[in-house]
Order: structure tokens, then sequence, then C-alpha cells
């Protein structure tokens, strides 16, 4: 049986489906990928050995962020999707529905890691629904994000808002 995996982007307006294995998964910590992420590091897994990638809503917009990468994000919701190089493609570990076993086995463009994330685990933790002081503006909350599975129709009829 082929390994099939989906995921997408946050507003659901760009979707994916890979069949077949994926290859390493990495975090890059290149000043580059910083800021395609907006984060300290890009979480990333390779693709170019699956059997296919298929875009199966919308497809990616696309900036070339230098003379032999691009990068892939919904154009509606900024999400970071894609790695592409010459030698191949990978997709954003944390787009996909289910991330939790896609797990990074090596760190690349160290030389731009920030100092600070090697402590990570070392900072305080805290359960969302365990900071008091905003429990009623979480209760007031309405997520507008796809959910972790494909969809037939996106997003859900949303009552008019007109007189």
């Amino acid at each position: 049986m082929t390994e099939e995996r989906s995921g997408g982007c946050q507003c659901g307006a760009v979707r994916f489906r890979v069949r077949g294995k994926l290859g390493h998964a990495s975090i890059c910590h290149c000043r580059m990928c910083q800021k395609a992420f907006g984060g300290f590091y890009a979480p990333l897994v390779s693709v170019r050995e699956a059997d296919s990638v298929d875009w199966t809503r919308g497809e990616p917009a696309r900036f070339q962020s230098s003379n032999v990468v691009a990068r892939g994000f919904c154009s509606a919701c900024g999400t970071p999707l894609t790695y592409e190089a010459p030698d191949g493609m990978a997709l954003s570990i944390a787009a996909f529905d289910k991330p939790d076993d896609i797990v990074p086995v090596i760190a690349y463009g160290v030389e731009g890691k920030l100092p600070y994330t090697d402590r990570m685990a070392e900072i305080a933790e805290r359960r969302t629904e365990e900071d008091a002081a905003a429990v009623a503006f979480l209760a007031s909350v309405v997520s507008y994000q796809h959910p972790d599975h494909d969809t037939t129709d996106w997003p859900p009829h949303a009552p008019s808002t007109k007189d």
C-alpha cells in the first residue's frame, strides 16, 4: 500500500497530497529560511523521492528568494509551503495535516542559528487555557483556520453580513 499524506495552508485555499515515501526531514537555520518562515528556523521534509505531489486545491504563489531557490506560499494567508531547489522540492512539515511523525534528522544553515534556540526546552511552559487573564478573550475566539483534513468545499458558507 502506498503511503499518502495531505496538508495545506492555514486558510484552506491551497491543499496538497503526497503519495509515496517522504525523504529526510530537516530544519534550516539560515537567515533566508528564518525570514521565509517568520520563525527561528524552517522545518522541511523532502518530497523528491515521493511518487507524486499533487496540488488538490489551488496552487502556491512563489517568491524567487535567490537565483536557485523559489519558495511557495499561500497568497491568501501567507502560510509557507515549499522550498524548491534544483535538486528537488521540500514541503513545510507544519503544513501537513498530521506532522507528528515527520521528525527532523539534521539541521542545516547552523551558521545562522539564533543563539537561544538550543535552550527552547528550558523556557517555562503553560497551556493556553491556564492563562487566567486570557480566559474571556479565548472564549470569544472563533477559528477560521482550515481543519487538518481534506474538505470538499472551503471556506464553509458563512452567514451573510449584509443588512
